[in-house]
């Protein structure tokens, strides 16, 4: 079983640069998408053998979370509950057989940190919110979590310390979760592996590799056992972010 996450970062420009292509070429089974940008109606876009599930903002051109998927879920979720939270279209949960299925649009810390208080409140009621799942069925949680968690996951770890996305904060915040139950996917397969997933747009960013891995897949431990890889596809473009891989056996 395939699962695709990817940070569109606006899909109508992203379908301007080919994401209906790779969409196809991906052949996922289920499709995550972060920063759809997007309100409803703006935007028809089906593809043969998918249901989709959106979760707006109330802000227009802001935020946004999708995900498409072949099989039927059991019940479908936007947000997690608490309304601080809930209207910027960061959070779905489909609830599968065996699994939840949750994709994440992290809040950004922002230039200053001037979110980053916010941004902590945010952690640690997304947490509960995962935890509390967890203890009904296994978790596969997907998205732009906005965070670099260790030095090998950031190009330039001296310079970007303070940097929203890489402060002591917001790093332990991710220690936390994988320290209670849940696995990096990609750096338990991968654990020397140097491999970004986005770039910023400035100073030629990507063409010099000098990226950050911010996109993860996250599972619970008892799904550990199933997990058969996990790939960053840097050789997608259409966004500043590229996709990010899961698959399950």
């Amino acid at each position: 079983m395939k699962f695709i996450s990817w940070n569109v970062n606006g899909l109508r420009a992203c379908v301007g640069k080919g994401f209906k292509e790779s969409f196809e070429a991906l052949d996922a089974d289920f499709f995550c998408l972060q920063e759809t940008k997007m309100q409803a109606g703006q935007l028809d876009l089906q593809f043969p053998g998918y249901e989709s599930y959106w979760n707006y903002a109330d802000k227009k051109g802001y935020s946004g979370t999708a995900i498409y998927t072949r099989h039927k879920p059991q019940s479908v979720t936007c947000g997690i509950g608490i309304d601080l939270h809930d209207h910027e279209g960061r959070v779905i949960t489909l609830e599968m057989p065996e699994f939840y299925l949750v994709t994440v649009y992290t809040p950004n810390s922002q230039d200053e940190l001037r979110r980053l208080d916010y941004r902590m409140q945010w952690e640690t009621d997304f947490q509960g919110y995962l935890h509390k799942l967890d203890e009904k069925k296994p978790v596969i949680v997907c998205g732009d979590m906005n965070v670099a968690h260790e030095e090998i996951d950031i190009k330039n770890p001296k310079s970007n310390r303070r940097n929203a996305g890489f402060t002591d904060e917001e790093r332990e915040k991710m220690t936390t979760i994988l320290s209670n139950g849940f696995i990096d996917t990609f750096r338990m397969l991968h654990p020397e592996q140097v491999t970004y997933s986005w770039w910023s747009y400035r100073f030629h960013a990507r063409e010099k590799n000098a990226g950050w891995r911010i996109d993860y897949f996250l599972t619970s431990e008892r799904l550990k056992g199933r997990i058969s890889e996990a790939k960053i596809h840097t050789d997608i473009f259409g966004s500043d972010h590229c996709p990010v891989e899961l698959d399950l056996k």
